[in-house]
């Protein structure tokens, strides 16, 4: 579900005193996007389905980078009804609760 070498590699790259910065940047601005998604407000499902990827995947959510790949595609092959929000938002909540948990243990 996590990428933890990857996290590792990003608080190297970063510092220890700023990762902290990183990831509550990071956690702000995903959960921004998530609220919208869940208040129903998918005009823009592709472009804010591909932030997503892009934040997750530099933090190390590969699943949940996986799922909105995924949505992506579809939203940009019109099928943006087939994409399972829901999944997407679950599987973020998951994720996320998986990376503090584990940061807390790691750090």
């Amino acid at each position: 579900m996590i990428d933890w070498p990857r996290v590792t590699e990003l608080r190297e790259e970063v510092g220890a005193e700023d990762f902290g910065e990183v990831v509550e940047i990071f956690l702000e601005e995903v959960e921004e996007v998530i609220g919208k998604l869940q208040g129903g407000d998918h005009s823009q499902l592709e472009q804010d389905l591909h932030f997503l990827k892009g934040s997750a995947l530099n933090l190390g959510f590969e699943e949940f980078s996986a799922l909105c790949l995924k949505g992506e595609q579809k939203s940009a092959h019109g099928k943006a009804e087939d994409v399972d929000v829901p999944l997407i938002i679950a599987n973020f909540e998951t994720s996320k609760s998986a990376f503090l948990t584990g940061l807390s243990e790691k750090f």
